[in-house]
């Protein structure tokens, strides 16, 4: 039998660390699971989010967090002090004192010294949480489950958005919600909800496709692009070259529909060699095909379109698979949990701009300056609104690099001048910033733009946000997997200025195409500077432009008739 609550409140029970999804549901909990911190952290570190509601790296402490042994009493000092030292608004113990304070009745059990049958009975308490101990530093989400009004189904919040999925932070809300409290502003969570039916076979599966993510980046994208460029140096050898120009075709189109396949490779969850194999496969074959029915840029055209199509439709209809697709946000390491995240957003900036380029100059050669910037600017406020807003795309750094590359690569066809150039890339941002916060105000998204920037509190808090993409940026270009890749960017922006005579030539006869390149270059550099992952952006941006640069080579060349009546329909060209 459960030992009944003194009073009626709201239960907070630490269960055994080894209490499965499974387990709750069966006991009448509505399941989920708990994302314990952001990446790997101590046990300690997740009982002080719960009780805080806000959580930051660990990276952006300035010590690390002090240990209990000895039970010393100078342990709860040092770790206000290190709260102190974060750029966030953090308050250790945030939930005792907020409860304390209103006079609200809880009960916080003994961590892991329950098991389900010793929990309160049904009908002694308001709300019953229970949560599988984190048993030490660890990346892995914790069961829980919530028994009270309103708890049928599989758990979720606005943190995450996911079924089945909620945060450590999201618990100081969920508790003061029930209790009718007010939540204070320094507690970033939000309160965990229950939709649809319990299924913790779902929940379950869930977390097992998220536990891949991380680990099948290098077998499935890194080993498999090794595998396509070592195929394209093999057969530029055995041809003596004259096959080049065709292989950097087919491989470039591959790299542009590598992210499609991965959002294939997310709906049908495969087994690891299932997914390399898919990949492997699947992404040259559509290629193949492009190239088969398609002229010219009209398939690099066509592929950058389906690639970014597919990820649009998928976030306007709030569909999982982008966020667990293997090029999607990674959930598992406790950031993002739905829209795209920086992986996406650096090579969707190059497909949205350069790809508009690659359309204009396949599909629409006649086409004026003036209607060709117009389209510029077009394709790029849509996709920032689709990337951008809460609703969707929920990525802040998107409604910066779109309308930037978009702006860049508008101003460069129609030739306007350096200084209206200059304020119009300035402004563009800016604008689609205010009218993405207006709509999420309106809607209610209540996404990352409207909880970190719009209800920053004050200037203060809004520097804290600042400071923590800037330290976060900073951080990201001292990853050992990231900087290993640095000197390769380096040598290939310094190749590109030294040879930048050839790559007007290249260019040549195909002003659209250079615009989008350019367009696609400033969206990356400033998606570098602006963003928490600078490293990330700068490596996948560059790869994407490589892609790009190579095709407009492979299509300079005297085997492209295409290219050659191109040429010859151009009477004016804008130098890069």
């Amino acid at each position: 039998m459960r030992a009944a609550a003194k009073e009626p409140g709201v239960v907070l029970a630490w269960v055994p660390g080894d209490t499965t999804v499974a387990e709750l549901a069966h006991a009448g909990f509505s399941p989920g699971v708990m994302s314990a911190g952001l990446g790997t952290v101590p046990a300690t570190q997740t009982y002080l989010d719960v009780g805080q509601g806000s959580r930051v790296f660990d990276s952006l402490y300035d010590q690390p967090l002090p240990g209990r042994e000895g039970g010393g009493k100078d342990w709860w000092p040092e770790v206000v002090e290190r709260a102190e030292s974060a750029p966030a608004d953090i308050e250790p113990g945030l939930l005792r004192r907020t409860l304390r304070e209103a006079g609200a009745q809880s009960w916080f059990a003994e961590t892991g010294r329950l098991s389900l049958d010793r929990l309160p009975q049904e009908g002694s308490y308001d709300l019953l949480i229970a949560i599988a101990r984190p048993t030490g530093d660890s990346d892995q989400p914790l069961p829980i489950g919530i028994e009270g009004p309103g708890f049928d189904g599989n758990l979720t919040s606005d943190s995450t958005r996911m079924d089945g999925y909620v945060l450590s932070t999201d618990v100081a809300p969920t508790i003061l919600g029930a209790l009718g409290i007010e939540v204070p502003s320094q507690m970033s969570g939000q309160p965990i909800r229950a939709e649809g039916s319990a299924d913790p076979a779902a929940v379950e599966s869930l977390v097992e496709r998220m536990d891949v993510i991380s680990s099948r980046r290098g077998p499935v994208i890194g080993l498999n692009v090794v595998i396509w460029l070592a195929a394209l140096l093999l057969v530029t050898l055995l041809s003596r070259g004259r096959l080049a120009r065709a292989g950097v075709r087919l491989t470039g189109l591959t790299v542009v529909y590598l992210p499609l396949v991965l959002l294939l490779g997310a709906a049908l969850e495969p087994g690891e060699t299932a997914e390399r194999l898919l990949v492997l496969l699947c992404a040259p074959l559509l290629a193949g095909v492009s190239l088969l029915l398609l002229k010219g840029y009209r398939g690099l055209a066509v592929a950058s379109a389906a690639t970014v199509l597919a990820y649009a439709l998928d976030v306007v209809a709030g569909s999982p698979l982008t966020s667990l697709s293997l090029l999607g946000p990674n959930p598992g390491l406790g950031v993002r949990f739905y829209g795209i995240g920086n992986e996406l957003e650096a090579l969707l900036a190059v497909l949205v701009v350069a790809g508009t380029g690659a359309t204009l100059t396949g599909f629409a050669r006649s086409a004026s300056a003036r209607a060709a910037a117009g389209v510029f600017v077009a394709v790029g406020l849509i996709a920032a609104f689709v990337f951008a807003a809460g609703r969707f795309g929920a990525d802040v750094g998107a409604a910066i690099v779109f309308p930037v590359g978009a702006a860049v690569a508008a101003m460069s066809i129609a030739g306007h001048g350096r200084r209206t150039a200059v304020l119009t890339v300035i402004a563009a941002p800016l604008v689609v910033l205010a009218l993405l916060a207006l709509i999420d105000l309106l809607s209610g998204a209540n996404a990352h733009l409207t909880r970190s920037v719009l209800d920053a509190g004050g200037l203060g808090n809004l520097a804290d946000v600042a400071q923590r993409r800037l330290q976060l940026s900073a951080h990201s270009f001292g990853r050992p997997v990231l900087l290993a890749f640095l000197p390769v960017v380096l040598a290939i922006a310094v190749a590109g200025y030294l040879r930048r005579g050839s790559l007007r030539a290249w260019l040549e006869g195909t002003p659209a195409m250079r615009a989008g390149l350019l367009g696609a270059l400033a969206a990356t550099v400033i998606g570098t500077l602006a963003n928490d992952s600078g490293a990330l952006l700068l490596e996948i941006g560059t790869a994407y432009l490589l892609v790009f640069t190579g095709f407009a080579w492979a299509e300079s060349g005297g085997d492209s008739e295409e290219t050659q009546r191109q040429t010859k329909s151009y009477t004016s060209v804008t130098h890069i």
